[in-house]
């Protein structure tokens, strides 16, 4: 199926009202300018993608082939290159594409690194209940409990939940709804939550479980 998607940065989340004129909260990616610099297609590379580029870099904080990789698409070198299949937009080496991809109404798949914790418990990480409180404990308030048994089958399954690093993960999120495209900017905001902290780098793309091909 073809699909249309774009590199960006999370700069926060805000409230705007809607054409209705209730309060939407939202959360505002830049997404443009995204430089086009490669078109694969199934004749030269057995498959159809684009690549897209986004902000800028140095030439000496990048290696020679990705240097050289850039030049030949005559584009700037990017801090993130992210590669879409089967695009559904015609585009050339060199272009670029901003917010206007999207429109007010679109559904859109937010994926990104969720925030760092750290190395945390079993009550931070994953809810644990954690020991009683009451009068006479001592020392099981936030401890998992028993993990597995002794003679049988004598280790722990592998997957238990632990103790452990905790974010850092990549998720996406699907079916988000943009609510204002604003071109001047090359800004999406787009209710709901994405994941991340705010400086993060996203990637938008067209809603699987609802295309823009089947917006009524």
């Amino acid at each position: 199926m073809a699909t249309v998607g774009l590199i960006g940065r999370k700069l926060g989340q805000t409230r705007v009202y809607d054409d209705a004129g209730a309060v939407v909260c939202v959360t505002v990616v830049q997404v443009g300018p995204n430089r086009v610099v490669q078109c694969k297609t199934e004749e030269s590379d057995g498959y159809n993608a684009v690549q897209l580029g986004y902000g800028e870099q140095n030439e000496n904080r990048m290696t020679k082939p990705l240097n050289g990789h850039y030049k030949k698409a005559g584009a700037k070198p990017g801090r993130r290159l992210k590669e879409f299949r089967d695009f559904a937009l015609d585009v050339n080496p060199g272009d670029e594409v901003g917010a206007t991809v999207f429109e007010p109404g679109d559904h859109v798949d937010a994926t990104g690194l969720t925030k760092g914790r750290g190395f945390q418990g079993v009550v931070k990480r994953y809810n644990f209940g954690g020991g009683p409180k009451s009068h006479g404990q001592k020392g099981f308030f936030r401890r998992p409990g028993s993990v597995a048994a002794g003679s049988t089958p004598g280790w722990v399954d592998k997957g238990k939940k632990m103790p452990g690093q905790m974010g850092q993960k990549q998720r996406t999120v699907q079916s988000l709804r943009v609510v204002q495209v604003r071109e001047d900017d090359n800004l999406l905001l787009i209710e709901g939550a994405i994941p991340g902290a705010k400086g993060d780098y996203v990637v938008i793309c067209e809603a699987v479980k609802k295309p823009k091909a089947g917006k009524k």
